[in-house]
């Protein structure tokens, strides 16, 4: 008898343990498709950063469906070929519920193409500017399983006419990378700046990845230039701009928002760019943004300047409480749940290990919420992306400074004067 009831109690407590082991195995997971290493590896392991930050904190707030979330992160190495393989990774083997990440534009529309879509996995890309994916969109091919927390680079088209409209720059080479974002980018700037009243000289592509520049950069000196704007990354932006300046061009050089980093400022030598101004994604005022900058700087020491920074937190926070919101952790009803989390007439919530908590409470409640993020409010439209303000910064005593915000409203009489 005795051994009989020895073996019922080791019968319930295998049992009590394969229900913890299941228990654990349903809880969601979230996946990440980053530029750690590679080109875009010195501004991909900060973004990551920002995404870490909003898993830690809805898991303090209590997690997801009762559990905890856990962010598995891989690297892409700034190439679209092993973003795919990562984001496979992810779905076959690690069962994630959702992607959040993609830097590269070609990385995302592999991964879309070739991962998000067959497999219903919805996927918010927090950088990823390509034109592209909004066709894609419109042509019913992502089945609405993509969305993005950053504008297009329409928008950074206008905010750099905007630049050389302000410093009145009058003859503009173009120099662009020869990828996706490029070959998406500079035609845009150049139809801008030339509709703003400016002039481009030439227009000069790069592939990424070499030791030297020094024929392209030749080739656009050749034009006589009084101004550069540059569409590249950080890596080879920064090996572009010590050949612009060795070989003699102009300090009047308008940057884009992927070299909005002191790595750049610190490859290149501050006393170079003293001159220079680039765009970025304008970062909304107001509480939420305070309180996103101000738990960045704890968590990591650091003040919340960067490219993609808010975009990153906004597009794992607005997924994680869609997995919330959503009745079933599958795709289709994460898809569904992502536009439902930014209801108008929902309770306001936002980042923040409060803030969060204040979402799932009234999510678990059954109430209606709209999250407003890092980057202020905002909302996906039918092809899954946003519009939003462009700021221009400059440097100023060693730091990465905003010169002007120029507002949503001012983005959009742009985009009417320019046609894009």
């Amino acid at each position: 008898m005795t051994a009989l009831k020895n073996w019922c109690a080791i019968g319930v407590a295998l049992f009590a343990m394969l229900g913890s082991v299941q228990a654990l195995a349903d809880c969601p997971k979230l996946g990440g498709v980053l530029a750690l290493t590679g080109a875009q590896g010195a501004i991909g392991k900060v973004i990551a950063d920002a995404g870490k930050l909003a898993v830690d904190q809805i898991n303090k707030a209590g997690g997801v469906q009762g559990c905890q979330v856990e962010f598995v992160l891989r690297d892409d190495t700034s190439q679209p070929s092993v973003g795919v393989d990562a984001a496979r990774y992810l779905v076959d083997v690690q069962k994630v519920s959702a992607i959040v990440g993609l830097v590269g534009s070609g990385t995302a529309l592999a991964v879309v193409n070739s991962v998000s879509v067959p497999n219903k996995v919805p996927t918010v890309a927090c950088c990823a500017v390509t034109p592209a994916l909004t066709k894609m969109a419109q042509e019913g091919k992502t089945d609405g399983y993509f969305f993005r927390t950053i504008p297009t680079v329409r928008s950074t088209a206008l905010a750099i006419a905007q630049a050389v409209l302000d410093k009145d720059y009058k003859k503009t080479v173009i120099m662009y990378i020869n990828n996706d974002f490029g070959t998406g980018a500079a035609p845009d700037a150049k139809k801008a700046i030339e509709k703003l009243g400016g002039n481009v000289v030439g227009v000069v592509a790069y592939n990424e990845n070499q030791p030297s520049y020094r024929s392209e950069v030749t080739k656009a000196l050749a034009l006589e230039p009084d101004s550069l704007v540059l569409i590249g990354l950080s890596q080879d932006g920064t090996i572009i701009l010590r050949d612009w300046f060795s070989l003699g061009g102009t300090p009047n050089v308008v940057l884009n928002n992927t070299m909005r980093s002191m790595d750049v400022v610190k490859g290149v030598g501050e006393r170079f760019l003293t001159k220079a101004v680039g765009v970025d994604n304008g970062q909304a005022s107001g509480p939420t943004a305070e309180a996103f900058n101000r738990d960045f700087a704890a968590a990591y020491n650091r003040p919340a300047v960067g490219p993609g920074l808010q975009t990153m937190y906004d597009a794992t926070a607005v997924t994680l409480l869609a997995m919330q919101a959503a009745p079933k952790l599958d795709g289709p009803s994460i898809r569904d749940a992502l536009r439902a989390v930014q209801d108008l007439a929902g309770i306001e919530v936002g980042p923040g290990v409060e803030g969060l908590k204040k979402g799932l409470d009234a999510l678990k409640a059954g109430k209606k919420i709209r999250y407003v993020g890092a980057t202020g409010g905002f909302r996906f439209d039918k092809n899954g992306d946003v519009t939003g303000p462009m700021l221009i910064w400059k440097l100023s005593n060693g730091e990465i400074v905003t010169e002007k915000t120029i507002t949503l409203e001012e983005m959009n009489v742009l985009e009417q004067k320019v046609g894009l």
